[in-house]
């Protein structure tokens, strides 16, 4: 019986050892990814990396981990020549196939991934045209503010807007209804200023804009990918 103990205690202080080596693997496996992505992207700040699934290192010797989660911030993307930042995105990284060693892999490349990202209203008044606003504008809309001048006079106007995704990587803005006001040309010339679509590029290789929804946040979209580069 003492015996029994003896090697019952060994088999717990060794697989808690285990445990810390695999924890401290999958810390530094992480670390070592954020540095990459970051490159990468050009990020300001490293991101948020997660590498699921246990043990790690068995993971590690197949070169390949079930799910990697990662979080990005201020991202910075172009939407038809304008300046767009993205405040953050998430995403879910499935079936990752890593090249090279654990430390010094030569990169890392996502079978499928989904996410979200949130562009905030400030940032999307910013790729909107020179002095149009976006807010939030209640039920899923976006409230959108212009001006048009006419005859000298400068007419300002606050519409409520749907937003949209076309053709997979451009968001869309139409006002519902602009009140023309018994004043010839006013719709059109205020929708010249509130109604525009932005094609947002200069996202991370292999991910794509599926669905976007305006929320008291922002503006939240779903992503998704095939072939996702994370890093290399």
């Amino acid at each position: 019986m003492r015996a029994l103990r003896i090697l019952l205690v060994v088999a717990v202080v060794l697989g808690g050892i285990f445990v810390a080596l695999d924890r401290l693997a999958v810390n530094m496996a992480e670390s070592e990814v954020a540095k990459r992505v970051q490159s990468r992207q050009g990020l300001t700040a490293a991101p948020d990396v997660s590498i699921k699934g246990f043990p790690f290192l068995t993971q590690v010797a197949a070169k390949r981990f079930d799910r990697v989660d990662v979080t990005l911030k201020d991202i910075e993307a172009s939407a038809a020549g304008h300046r767009l930042r993205i405040g953050e995105m998430t995403a879910e990284l499935h079936d990752v196939r890593v090249r090279g060693s654990v430390t010094g892999f030569s990169g890392a490349t996502a079978d499928r991934a989904t996410g979200r990202a949130l562009i905030s209203y400030e940032d999307l008044s910013e790729a909107a045209e020179d002095d149009v606003s976006l807010s939030y504008g209640g039920n899923g809309k976006v409230k959108v503010t212009g001006s048009a001048e006419i005859l000298g006079r400068k007419i300002t106007r606050s519409v409520l807007s749907s937003v949209s995704l076309v053709d997979g990587d451009t968001i869309r803005v139409r006002a519902d209804e602009v009140p023309g006001e018994g004043i010839p040309g006013l719709e059109g010339m205020i929708r010249e200023r509130t109604d525009f679509d932005r094609q947002v590029s200069g996202l991370p290789e292999g991910i794509a804009l599926e669905k976007v929804e305006a929320t008291e946040d922002g503006a939240k979209i779903s992503v998704t990918g095939t072939d996702v580069a994370l890093a290399g």
